[in-house]
């Protein structure tokens, strides 16, 4: 008899391969701007036939990012993506049939790795107002669990942890042995990162991605960093050369360009501010965190409005249903404030 992974046989996945090119993408967490046309031009005039032709060398540009995030090189594993760090994290640090925790709702992901590898998924829900009491987490790091994750901030409500809440989660997860992934995918839209955390203990790693402030979803680039002898594991997992020359060329150039950051972060910052204001001036609910990210209570059927958003004005948003008083919702990327002015004109006339 033919032999199929049981585990993938009951899985259950989503691929959306219809087209995106051309509409404004306010759906995945993505910058819906991007990088400059300028910018872009500037990266690729450096591409040299040497760099497509030989495979890509890792070691220059984990100099380089240690250097810029303050970590050794031995701490820092380059990923295709922070989506495959993470899926190395729980296939490292979790057993099959172990318990991964994780609060719901939140990157989808999770579940779905913890289903693939035959992990038992153990969410935390949130309370009916959006909110969720660090207890609730804690109460669950017992010693049959494998692995606690908590995305910083939380996709999609955009909750952070203090640093008092982090002393204790890791805390607890030290009495009882269970490894922390802190998943800060969303950490330059918060000025408070946790990577110290993962550089100073064992079992505690960070995943970051250069796909949101960045802008390079479409490059696929991640890392994931701890402690050199448990990162030397997840190594172990990764493909050879998993990691694309243009990639690293555009991290590398975008790290290095002075003030570049900085002012990516204060534009999309910027452009959520504004968009909030403006919302609740035409009385919408809004719930708005931390994050590139905002929910918002529409006037008419939220998934109509995703159908004639996407029809009638080439944007793409996202509708969400459950969540929590604000029941069926619009779950909405931010960004520069010229998009959002495009898509607060699409809603004046749309939702009414």
């Amino acid at each position: 008899m033919y032999y199929l992974n049981e585990y993938l046989a009951s899985l259950n996945r989503i691929f959306d391969q219809n087209s995106r090119e051309g509409y404004i993408r306010m759906d995945l967490n993505e910058n819906p701007g991007g990088l400059s046309d300028e910018f872009i031009h500037k990266v690729l005039s450096t591409v040299t036939p040497e760099l497509v032709s030989k495979y890509p060398e890792q070691l220059a540009f984990t100099q380089k990012l240690g250097k810029f995030i303050g970590a050794e090189v031995s701490q820092i594993c380059l990923t295709n993506g922070s989506a495959e760090a993470v899926r190395y994290v729980i296939e490292a640090y979790s057993r099959p049939g172990g318990k991964i925790v994780s609060v719901s709702p939140s990157y989808a992901m999770y579940e779905v790795y913890a289903n693939m590898y035959g992990r038992q998924h153990i969410p935390v829900h949130y309370n009916e107002d959006l909110t969720f009491d660090v207890d609730n987490i804690i109460e669950q790091i017992k010693p049959d669990v494998d692995l606690l994750i908590v995305l910083n901030p939380n996709n999609p409500v955009g909750d952070v942890y203090t640093t008092e809440e982090m002393d204790r989660i890791i805390a607890a997860a030290k009495i009882n042995e269970v490894t922390v992934l802190i998943d800060e995918a969303y950490h330059y839209f918060y000025p408070h990162s946790f990577i110290g955390y993962a550089l100073n203990n064992n079992n505690v790693f960070v995943t970051r991605t250069f796909s949101k402030l960045f802008s390079l979803a479409g490059c696929r680039l991640g890392y994931v960093v701890g402690q050199a002898d448990g990162v030397t594991y997840i190594q172990k997992l990764c493909t050879p050369h998993n990691i694309n020359a243009f990639s690293m060329k555009f991290a590398e150039c975008i790290i290095e360009e002075p003030g570049m950051v900085v002012a990516l972060i204060a534009k999309q910052l910027e452009g959520k501010n504004f968009l909030i204001s403006e919302l609740r001036k035409r009385n919408y609910e809004v719930n708005a965190k931390e994050g590139n990210f905002i929910f918002i209570k529409p006037k008419t059927d939220a998934d109509e409005l995703v159908f004639r958003m996407k029809k009638e004005k080439r944007i793409l948003i996202k509708s969400y249903n459950g969540i929590g008083v604000l029941g069926k919702c619009l779950r909405v990327s931010t960004g520069e404030t010229e998009i959002m002015r495009k898509f607060l004109s699409a809603m004046d006339e749309l939702d009414n």
